[in-house]
């Protein structure tokens, strides 16, 4: 959701925050639990520690965390390219729910500080992506809550001369999407969401983006991603499979949110690369 270098060595930088449990502040990008779509802020209630994700390895390491262990580090940021197999689960949509409640669990507990170090770094690894100093049009997304940091890098973007293209939520949770023309040009919307104030392009305009920037809450070593729930994107995703040239898939993440596996399912679509504060690791399968 281009891990930006490698993710095999224990993360203490920003982003390897260590991400123990917490409720969430409910809200989220489009479609994320943490809007209430697909199962809403009662999906993070009562997570405890990253250990609930059935050993997916979501939130990972041995410390102050929990025992999820798939990520494979023992620090704050645990993480790992390499990390161990996670035990299979029986179900994939049970075993998701499983992995989100820990996963925002643990985002819930980063500090305002830890989150800001953590945008900071993944910005400065975002701009330097191929897909990106290419692109004449990019769609991303504006974060909110302990999301992955997006405001700087989307006006670092749009001062690049690149047209952003930011996503409005429907009321059947797909997706339109209007150009970026700065913070100040953001409106508040529904489920704590910011919205571009202009005019509406059509859910079909993401099929002009050359890179989507996509929100997530993990992604394995295939380029699995996992959303949030509300299935917004996976409408998004399957538009952009049937373009002319398809865009390149750049999910953003926590560097501990690059495990081992995550439970998918036929409709899900893989990504080529996932940035986290850390760096950028592409994958192979997209």
């Amino acid at each position: 959701m281009d891990a930006r270098a490698e993710h095999g060595r224990e993360a203490r930088g920003p982003g390897g925050a260590g991400r123990a449990g917490g409720t969430g502040d409910g809200s989220g990008t489009p479609g994320s639990e943490e809007t209430g779509t697909g199962g809403g802020v009662g999906e993070a209630e009562g997570a405890g520690s990253t250990g609930s994700a059935e050993g997916a390895g979501s939130a990972g390491g041995t410390g102050s965390t929990g025992s999820a262990g798939s990520a494979g580090s023992t620090g704050r940021g645990g993480h790992g390219a390499d990390a161990p197999k996670a035990a299979p689960l029986a179900r994939p949509t049970e075993g998701k729910r499983a992995v989100r409640r820990a996963l925002l669990d643990a985002r819930a507990r980063l500090t305002p500080e830890e989150s800001e170090a953590a945008a900071h770094a993944l910005t400065r690894h975002a701009l330097e992506l191929p897909e990106l100093t290419s692109a004449s049009t990019v769609a991303a997304y504006v974060s909110v809550g302990r999301e992955p940091g997006t405001r700087a890098l989307l006006d670092a973007l749009r001062t690049r001369g690149v047209r952003v293209l930011l996503p409005v939520l429907l009321p059947d949770d797909d997706l339109d999407w209007g150009v970026y023309e700065g913070a100040d040009r953001l409106v508040r919307a529904g489920r704590g969401l910011l919205e571009p104030a202009g005019p509406r392009l059509g859910p079909g305009a993401v099929r002009e983006a050359g890179a989507v920037l996509l929100p997530g809450l993990a992604v394995d070593g295939r380029g699995m991603r996992l959303g949030r729930g509300g299935g917004s994107y996976d409408r998004v995703l399957e538009r952009l499979a049937n373009a002319p040239v398809p865009p390149r898939l750049v999910v953003l993440l926590y560097a501990d949110e690059v495990v081992g596996h995550v439970p998918d399912e036929a409709h899900d679509r893989p990504v080529h690369a996932v940035v986290t504060p850390d760096g950028v690791r592409r994958f192979t399968g997209a």
